[in-house]
């Protein structure tokens, strides 16, 4: 399917979510493919028209569309709507890697924080869903216990672990959303260069300085901005654990 990046046999507990409701024999079809009707086809779907529309473009009636079936013949597969948005958030979040454990807790958890950036910048719906949904997604809570482990393994108290983990989830949280909300690169490169032909620079000389820098392509070689700020906070932990 194109434009999806996940990876069905990643993870153990992604298999009993997309299993989690009973199958019925019935099944659908598509006119082109003709291929079964099953829960993760439907929800796999459902990703690539979050993906590509946004999740307000996810409706049972799209998907119905998009997978050549009528809306009702979904419920075959999925409860509702609300499964849907839970299937979905566990596929995406099942696409992190994991802090591995044949590594040192720094680089570990330094791979771990850009998996889940790069995963919710694919998916830029997926953290929405993942702060409004009452349901505790298993990949979630797999990827929490793997940094808490990382942490504590590595010497963190109990107190430093938590502090440590929130600053690290709110910089990944904080900082897809916040990169979410931008317009695409052109029309941010045209609002730049507006709001610097229009700007007093003799006033703000360093917020014209500012502008200019992102209208300056990043080199290969260089950190994203999330990566300098990741580095931040993993320096500044290792610091505190080295002197405790």
């Amino acid at each position: 399917m194109v434009g999806l990046s996940y990876r069905p046999a990643l993870d153990p507990i992604l298999k009993t979510a997309v299993e989690r409701l009973p199958m019925t024999s019935q099944t659908g079809t598509t006119s082109a493919s003709r291929a079964p009707l099953n829960r993760e086809r439907v929800l796999l779907t459902a990703i690539e028209l979050a993906d590509t529309g946004g999740i307000e473009a996810l409706t049972m009636r799209k998907l119905g569309q998009e997978l050549g079936v009528e809306a009702m013949s979904l419920y075959n597969h999925v409860a509702n709507k609300d499964d849907i948005l839970n299937g979905i958030f566990e596929m995406a979040s099942s696409e992190i890697d994991m802090a591995s454990t044949d590594t040192n807790w720094k680089a570990a958890i330094h791979a771990s924080a850009i998996s889940a950036y790069r995963t919710f910048r694919r998916h830029q719906w997926a953290h929405s869903l993942m702060m409004s949904s009452s349901v505790v997604s298993p990949s979630r809570m797999c990827w929490m216990e793997a940094v808490l482990r990382s942490l504590r393994e590595a010497g963190f108290t109990e107190g430093m672990t938590c502090h440590a983990y929130h600053a690290l989830d709110s910089h990944i949280t904080g900082f897809t959303l916040w990169q979410a909300s931008f317009p695409a690169a052109e029309d941010l490169k045209v609002l730049a260069t507006n709001v610097l032909r229009d700007l007093p620079v003799d006033e703000y000389p360093y917020v014209a300085e500012h502008i200019q820098h992102h209208l300056i392509e990043t080199g290969p070689g260089e950190k994203s901005e999330f990566e300098f700020g990741l580095d931040l906070i993993l320096d500044g932990l290792e610091r505190i654990l080295n002197t405790s």
